[in-house]
């Protein structure tokens, strides 16, 4: 997830940052060079040769087994307050595309739940695959979704910056949702409408007065857990609040992440597209994964 942390200013074309491309069976290599710096590139299963963390206590993403989940009556509902006029932009960084916020205050917040204070929203991304059996990150009973939206806030009570929250273990809150193929979702139209602006790595746009509470299924049972960012450095910060309903979107909506977006930037030679972008669940290692909700 650490791609997904920099702010759109910070994107550059550098192609050994692109995701290799799909071999025979439709995978895609989730890669990134070694250390986090230009040179050979490494899947998911290398990276713990430049980051030990990799093999760390409480990596994500998890499969998530409803049944072996502990009831916690003290999860309170989480509470989303989302402002309009916090987007800023949308961009392709190579690895997804991502919306940003403004985030100097405290207007678009989450709070409740599992949280001891507020969180701020700093920006959203997916993660997809080539088709409808494979694309999120968390797993429920070994199921995938086609797509999983990831909504990062940060720890402003506690941290001075964003980059600061991200270094520690408490930092960081993100909101998991997973997207199901069905009816048209209104409210993703708008984005996926504006995915041809950014189609190649390193673009951005303008995207103001998106409010991403839209995305959100109605009703907002959790799970949650301790857990750590999805890429290198794969920090363990993260504290996961996976709603347990699906997003519904449509299979042409689906396309459009599929066909239009790109790994690479426009100059360079052939296309790569950005699909499969998502680590595969790591062990829980004695973690509880607590619910909301009775099941």
């Amino acid at each position: 997830m650490l791609q997904f942390l920099c702010s759109a200013a910070q994107l550059q074309c550098q192609a050994e940052w692109a995701p290799l491309p799909a071999d025979s069976s439709g995978s895609v290599l989730f890669a990134f060079p070694a250390a986090g710096a230009p040179g050979p590139l490494a899947g998911p299963s290398e990276w713990h040769r430049s980051f030990p963390i990799a093999e760390g206590d409480r990596q994500s993403p998890i499969d998530i087994v409803p049944s072996q989940a502990t009831y916690n009556p003290n999860l309170t509902p989480l509470v989303v307050s989302y402002e309009l006029s916090a987007s800023h932009t949308i961009s392709n960084n190579g690895h997804s595309v991502m919306v940003d916020f403004e985030d100097c205050d405290d207007k678009t917040v989450i709070s409740g739940g599992p949280l001891e204070g507020p969180y701020r929203l700093k920006q959203f991304h997916f993660h997809w695959g080539t088709k409808t059996n494979q694309g999120s990150e968390h797993t429920v009973n070994g199921k995938s979704f086609p797509c999983e939206l990831h909504l990062v806030h940060w720890n402003a009570k506690k941290y001075s910056s964003f980059g600061e929250a991200a270094e520690a273990p408490d930092g960081l809150a993100v909101i998991g949702i997973f997207l199901d193929t069905g009816h048209e979702h209104t409210g993703m139209n708008r984005l996926t409408d504006a995915l041809y602006m950014v189609k190649f790595k390193g673009t951005k746009a303008q995207f103001d007065n998106f409010n991403p509470k839209c995305l959100l299924p109605s009703k907002q049972d959790y799970w949650t857990y301790p857990g750590s960012l999805t890429t290198p450095p794969l920090n363990e910060s993260v504290l996961w609040i996976m709603l347990k309903d699906p997003v519904y979107v449509s299979e042409k909506q689906m396309l459009k992440f599929r066909k239009t977006l790109f790994c690479n930037c426009e100059e360079e030679d052939g296309r790569i597209r950005m699909v499969n972008n998502f680590r595969p669940p790591q062990p829980l290692k004695g973690r509880t994964v607590q619910a909301s909700f009775k099941s």
